[in-house]
């Protein structure tokens, strides 16, 4: 079978350190390419990663002939931009998420998709984590009662000054660097798009960037909170609330590759001596993510997380600023 030919550009630390390691030995596909803007940096990922090629700009990995699809790591502000030139180059792209700043610009992404007939997704790779498959399904069962809450916090703490997540013009802050997880687990898990919302936001006085949110989310069937911040100790949780059990995701997000998985349900004892814990079998959600996105093109399937999925995601985020500025409730209908 032909295996799918990747290329990345730039060298992202998620693209060294997760992504391309994840990519190995697979029958399904190959990293082939890396390009950056310094030719030396591509060389050294390319050395340290077994990749053949590397070249001294994002455009030259685009036009390479050998390369099939494309991986955008780059900063949020140049994702659109760049997945438009693959997209041109008649190349598949799976984007890094937040795919964009403005839902607006994905209009012009899923134009260009239906053009040319390519497979554009969004790298969410949590949507291919059996974890979180499997969350969808207890929730779906029934099991739980009809879920009626929702609560989510992720937390980091970082606050160097050449970092990009802490540059507002490159699509910085909190919001958009894992705010964008809690909103798309919960519309994933729910199989729902909020009806309306509303937030508080602090931004640091330094950076200009988001460092601390509470949003509101009201779904049809739940209530759904949640905090992020950029300046607080490591912490990450997804908690969904039934009628007759509570579901918790002990760790949601950046989901370990040498322990397995642990989704809790808890029976309603607040000593907490009622938990039925579910061991999921150690994987790697990046090398899952890579397994189904190859599959789409191979097999012509849809892929993870579409742009239409990218699209809803990205006015939520957009109406969270909304929301925090003005002081009210912002209508997604």
């Amino acid at each position: 079978m032909k295996k799918v030919r990747w290329g990345v550009l730039g060298a992202a630390k998620i693209a060294r350190e997760k992504v391309i390691p994840a990519m190995r030995g697979s029958d399904l596909y190959e990293v082939t390419a890396i390009g950056s803007r310094s030719l030396e940096k591509a060389k050294t990922a390319a050395s340290q990663l077994d990749i053949p090629k590397s070249y001294g700009s994002y455009e030259e990995v685009i036009n390479d002939p050998d390369v099939d699809a494309i991986y955008n790591p780059l900063p949020n502000d140049l994702h659109v931009s760049y997945t438009l030139k693959c997209i041109q180059a008649g190349k598949h792209v799976l984007c890094e998420k937040p795919f964009a700043l403005k839902a607006s610009d994905l209009k012009s992404v899923i134009s260009a998709r239906d053009e040319y007939g390519v497979k554009v997704g969004e790298a969410f790779m949590v949507a291919s984590n059996p974890q979180w498959i499997r969350v969808k399904e207890i929730i779906g069962s029934g099991d739980l009662g009809k879920i009626k809450a929702v609560q989510g916090f992720f937390s980091y703490f970082n606050r160097q000054e050449d970092n990009i997540r802490n540059k507002p013009e490159n699509g910085g802050g909190g919001v958009w660097d894992i705010g964008c997880y809690p909103v798309f687990t919960s519309r994933f898990a729910l199989g729902e798009e909020p009806q309306k919302l509303t937030a508080l936001l602090d931004f640091d006085p330094d950076f200009g960037t988001d460092q601390l949110g509470s949003v509101i989310l009201q779904y049809p069937s739940a209530q759904m909170t949640f905090s992020i911040s950029t300046q607080l100790m490591p912490y990450q949780r997804m908690f969904f609330f039934g009628e007759k059990k509570a579901l918790e995701v002990r760790i949601p997000f950046n989901a370990p590759i040498d322990q397995p998985n642990e989704i809790h349900i808890h029976h309603g004892d607040i000593t907490g001596h009622q938990v039925e814990v579910i061991q999921m079998p150690i994987s790697d959600q990046y090398t899952k993510q890579a397994d189904d996105f190859s599959r789409a093109i191979l097999e012509d399937k849809e892929v993870p997380v579409s742009l239409e999925s990218a699209y809803q995601n990205t006015r939520i985020l957009e109406a969270i600023f909304q929301a925090a500025k003005e002081n009210r409730w912002v209508a997604l209908t």
